[in-house]
């Protein structure tokens, strides 16, 4: 399986980690739409919402809901957009969330700062 998700997940390509269990990683977006944009991605190779199991499901908004606080905390953000893509709307073919902070006033911050405040 050639999925960008599996790789990161076997540790075969590196990522920015906030959060990890047996069930699912959380790490930063190499490429944010919004400072301290998230991915929460099951271990497990699920293709979208129709092929996940709805136990896997309600520990990914668990996660979420937890995430959310920390991202709120830590980055002083305003408001979160939980999004999540099927179809040709997704373009990593394995199940994400994606959290995307939002700022009333723009804020810049290096992903390595984001990662350093929320690690």
């Amino acid at each position: 399986m050639d999925c960008l998700f599996c790789k990161i997940i076997k540790g075969e390509i590196p990522s920015m980690k906030i959060y990890e269990d047996d069930i699912l990683i959380a790490f930063l977006d190499i490429n944010p739409l919004a400072v301290g944009h998230t991915l929460i991605v099951p271990k497990k190779h699920y293709k979208d919402i129709t092929d996940i199991d709805n136990t896997t499901l309600v520990h990914i908004i668990d996660v979420a809901k937890m995430l959310k606080e920390k991202l709120e905390n830590n980055l002083k953000c305003n408001g979160i957009s939980l999004i999540q893509n099927n179809g040709d709307a997704q373009e990593i073919k394995h199940f994400h969330l994606h959290l995307k902070p939002f700022y009333k006033n723009n804020k810049n911050m290096e992903l390595k700062k984001v990662y350093e405040l929320l690690s």
